[in-house]
């Protein structure tokens, strides 16, 4: 049986809410995600393809992620 952590690390990015500032119009565009803001931080919850593509897409726009 997986690990419930594994499993949730693969189908949610956390990061602090300035950082998606400048691409939270791209993300909801490109990406089929649900986005949460949750006090100082925006969850960002996906299959976990979608996840690996999103994470993708924010490292390369210098988005740091926990």
């Amino acid at each position: 049986m997986p690990d419930p952590s594994q499993l949730r690390d693969s189908t949610q990015i956390v990061v602090p809410d300035d950082a998606l500032t400048e691409v939270r119009q791209d993300l909801d565009e490109e990406f089929m995600l649900t986005i949460l803001e949750e006090g100082g931080y925006y969850r960002l919850v996906g299959s976990p393809v979608e996840i690996k593509r999103a994470s993708k897409f924010l490292a390369r726009r210098g988005v740091s992620m926990p």
